[in-house]
């Protein structure tokens, strides 16, 4: 089954939703990252977790179909961690599990810590850390978080130069770029393959813009280093080898600072969702959810 829903998330924002599988199935909330639409993830993977799950996917604000007003109404990244739950109110869904990618991973931070009740369990794909705590190395060796690997500097270099006003094609071309940096040295890059999500994404959002609200919006106020410490909440922390974003040890520190966490590692992932990382990502997911 695949349904379809706009969401009032507060006023003046609305929020598309869509649900698969089964309507009285577990459900399990996707949160994407930054400025990525929900058809960011693949289909592959939300029907792979559809077989078991009530799968719910949504477009965060400033992405897809849902309102873009972050110009005209400036809001804070803890608004988009409210908008998930919102998602669940609407759709009738008391407890979820949530599975959460790079800034979806800390907005599902902000829900182990603050909605702790509304989650059956959380899933984290190449996100950091939403704590103060410093990485303790199997050596023994110790680092602040502020000394943990930072951004590969070609991601930066990309975001920095970013070109404005590209036609259809060319705006295309720099996604399709932006996802061989992002996919990492681990697996082949499938530029064709690529190609075909951003031109998903744009049919779905109905035009070529670009929004950079993420990037802009109120950051602060986002630690939770004592109620991550602290939760009952089953985590997951996926271990991509290749993550170029939050490279490793991101993951590990993440599942040292989330009480009872556990790892997954998925080998030659970065931080992307290529064909060839699905089938053990949609296995990992699952026997956690299971669990």
């Amino acid at each position: 089954m695949h349904r379809e829903h706009l969401v009032t998330a507060a006023p003046g924002v609305t929020l598309w939703a869509e649900e698969r599988g089964a309507a009285d199935a577990p459900p399990l909330l996707l949160i994407m990252g930054a400025q990525a639409s929900g058809i960011a993830w693949p289909d592959a993977l939300v029907d792979a977790l559809a077989a078991h799950h009530r799968v719910i996917r949504y477009d965060h604000r400033d992405t897809g179909r849902s309102t873009w007003s972050y110009d005209t109404e400036p809001y804070a990244v803890t608004d988009l961690a409210r908008d998930a739950v919102a998602v669940l109110d609407a759709l009738g869904v008391d407890r979820a599990h949530v599975v959460g990618m790079s800034l979806g991973g800390m907005l599902a931070q902000l829900l182990i810590a603050d909605r702790p009740e509304r989650l059956h369990s959380a899933t984290l794909i190449g996100t950091s850390a939403l704590s103060t705590t410093p990485y303790t190395a199997p050596d023994g060796t110790v680092t602040p978080v502020e000394e943990l690997p930072s951004i590969d500097p070609r991601i930066l270099e990309m975001w920095a130069g970013r070109p404005e006003d590209l036609d259809t094609e060319a705006e295309l071309d720099w996604r399709v770029e932006h996802w061989r940096l992002l996919n990492g040295d681990g697996v082949p890059f499938d530029a064709a393959e690529a190609r075909a999500l951003e031109r998903r994404v744009l049919d779905h959002t109905g035009h070529a813009r670009v929004s950079t609200a993420h990037a802009r919006a109120e950051h602060s106020g986002m630690l939770r280093t004592e109620e991550l410490a602290a939760t009952e909440v089953p985590t997951l922390v996926v271990s991509a080898t290749a993550e170029p974003v939050f490279p490793p040890p991101h993951p590990q520190h993440l599942a040292q600072v989330i009480r009872g966490a556990r790892l997954a590692e998925i080998p030659g992932m970065g931080h992307a969702l290529p064909a060839s990382v699905l089938e053990p990502l949609a296995k990992a997911i699952l026997s956690h959810t299971a669990a």
